[in-house]
């Protein structure tokens, strides 16, 4: 049953707690980097027969399985995720950033903004297939002007690839696919394979095995980020419907056994209907005993005195979602501080937000959302700096120059400006 606690009556260790078990997998991702760094898609090939039970007869997913997939799912759905995709693409085409130029007494200096070449995307399967993870973090590359986007994404038994996972990856423009998942499978985007080319930038959800695969990787290509469990934080008053609270708990407890579902609320009353109704819920759901994990280790309803106060414990705890489940949200959105995507009154159900809306869904978790920030457009991108001057400008700044490097010791540095006046 979820804990419900007064601020200032535990201590804030126990109210910002977070139960995130993660299994010591260090070394076993290590060795399967390894393996696969020396023996490439003979490596996946085992990985796959091992992990997911698939004898693979190729890895890189055909067209003509794509086309078979794509026209396997119903067309409502073909329709869904298109529209989805058509969100998505006109809320990150507004994340475009330009390249500037200033011109100034003969110094020219700019920025040029570069797409990254190659990014891989990885793609969960297992327990849950994630078209929206396809939507959300290839459709931000393809705006970028990234050159290619390679999936990875894990096959069943059958060596085939759920249909909704390459219908959107279609629909996103995907330009290769693997069947290959786990840490093998970020190794092999890492390293390149004989057919899995490397990449440049990994991004993408993963089980602890892939987190602390990319990890390792890291500094060999860039990653976006290292994702823990997923966490909801609502902030509600008295006059928000305890159904509908209950049931966005629930929408990320379901995810995950060590998932975080918080409520901070003014109302006592309001936290006892809520824990009621999780009680009536939990058991209707089929992901229940997940749920009811989630909820028995990491759900908590805080009771604060002022809504005010509410926004405070929320920004102290920077949740990766954040619904503000009061009448006239905007007038607490300047006091938000810490969060990764900010979901506004009582008819904005986080799920909008994962599958629809437009806005993304890979966010900062594990209370980095005070220092991070979504996925989007420039986590594609890349930044040079590019200076000019003539040599009637360096002349007037030579010697303000070689003095500061001076002052720095490094006179090689000093000479460097100086040499151009010298007789």
């Amino acid at each position: 049953m979820i804990k419900i606690m007064n601020y200032g009556d535990v201590p804030n260790s126990e109210i910002f707690a977070r139960e995130n078990i993660a299994a010591n997998v260090e070394g076993v991702v290590a060795e399967i980097i390894a393996n696969v760094r020396e023996n490439g898609d003979a490596a996946l090939y085992e990985y796959a027969a091992k992990f997911d039970k698939a004898k693979l007869q190729s890895l890189e997913v055909s067209q003509a399985e794509i086309d078979e997939a794509f026209a396997a799912v119903e067309p409502e759905f073909l329709d869904i995720l298109k529209e989805a995709a058509a969100n998505i693409r006109f809320f990150h085409e507004k994340q475009v950033r330009n390249s500037f130029v200033i011109n100034r007494d003969g110094v020219v200096m700019g920025q040029k903004i570069t797409p990254i070449e190659r990014v891989g995307l990885y793609v969960p399967g297992g327990t849950a297939a994630y078209p929206s993870t396809v939507l959300m973090d290839s459709i931000p590359a393809k705006i970028a002007g990234c050159t290619t986007i390679v999936m990875v994404t894990p096959p069943g038994p059958d060596g085939k690839i759920n249909p909704v996972i390459l219908a959107a990856a279609k629909i996103a423009g995907v330009d290769q696919i693997f069947k290959a998942g786990g840490a093998q499978a970020v190794a092999a985007l890492a390293y390149g394979t004989q057919s899995v080319p490397q990449v440049d930038k990994i991004v993408g959800p993963g089980n602890a095995y892939v987190a602390e695969a990319k990890k390792q990787v890291f500094g060999r290509v860039a990653i976006d980020m290292i994702a823990g469990p997923s966490e909801i934080l609502v902030v509600a008053d008295a006059s928000a419907n305890p159904r509908f609270v209950a049931a966005d708990l629930l929408s990320q407890a379901e995810h995950d056994r060590m998932a975080s579902a918080v409520l901070v609320t003014d109302d006592r009353e309001f936290a006892e209907k809520v824990s009621a109704e999780l009680e009536l819920q939990i058991p209707e759901l089929p992901r229940a005993e997940i749920a009811r994990a989630s909820i028995d280790r990491n759900g908590k309803i805080i009771v604060a005195e002022n809504l005010k106060l509410a926004i405070g414990i929320a920004n102290e705890i920077a949740p990766e979602h954040l619904e503000l489940c009061v009448d006239n949200p905007f007038d607490y959105l300047d006091s938000v501080k810490h969060a990764g995507s900010i979901f506004m009154g009582k008819h904005c159900p986080e799920a909008l937000g994962d599958y629809f809306a437009g806005p993304n869904h890979t966010l900062p978790t594990s209370g980095t959302a005070r220092f991070s920030s979504p996925l989007s457009v420039d986590d594609f991108v890349k930044k040079s700096q590019f200076t000019y001057y003539t040599a009637d400008a360096l002349s007037k700044v030579a010697g303000k120059v070689a003095y500061f490097a001076n002052k720095e010791g490094l006179q090689a540095h000093a000479k460097s400006a100086a040499i151009r006046f010298e007789d």
